[in-house]
């Protein structure tokens, strides 16, 4: 029986992807932020969407220097990830009072998280919709991934502090690209 859902809880249901932690760095100072609200735009050059709040403390950084990283995390960091995300970055240093482990980029000055599964490194390319909706396009200009994590599990956002984690894995013949 399909009954009324209010309309700010939709996003529990359309949670694009998993939930990635961005990191920028700005003045020589580096911050990281939980994000959800992304998406894949195009294979290659890979362009990624995603949707850094103006109220967020990474938005100016990211506005500023064009550039961040884009980080996989495991199910194995979610209680890390949760901190990441109620701590503002412009109260304090989340990387000296969270531990987290991170190393120097290749082509962009936002850190990598070595802990994370994968890193994207990436440049701003348009932000025609930054304006009105904080809608950043990216494009992945080196992608970093981790091999010695085997069958890693990413975590979804479902709302306030809950989260799915990748379940089974189906393979389905398919067209290859």
């Amino acid at each position: 029986m399909l009954r009324d859902l209010q309309l700010s809880q939709v996003y529990k249901l359309i949670e694009p992807g998993p939930v990635v932690l961005l990191t920028t760095a700005q003045k020589g100072r580096p911050n990281v932020m939980a994000m959800s609200w992304h998406m894949m735009m195009e294979f290659n050059p890979p362009l990624i969407a995603c949707i850094v709040s103006g109220a967020n403390h990474s938005f100016a950084a990211l506005r500023k220097t064009g550039e961040c990283v884009i980080a996989i995390p495991t199910a194995e960091l979610a209680s890390l990830v949760v901190k990441i995300g109620n701590v503002s970055g412009s109260d304090v240093d989340k990387f000296e009072a969270l531990g987290i482990s991170s190393k120097a980029a290749a082509l962009v000055t936002a850190p990598l998280l070595t802990d994370c599964y994968a890193n994207l490194e990436c440049k701003v390319t348009d932000t025609t919709l930054v304006r009105k909706y904080n809608l950043f396009i990216l494009e992945v200009v080196k992608a970093w991934i981790d091999r010695t994590k085997r069958n890693p599990k990413t975590i979804h956002h479902k709302g306030f502090g809950t989260f799915t984690v990748d379940g089974e894995t189906l393979r389905l013949r398919s067209k290859k690209p």
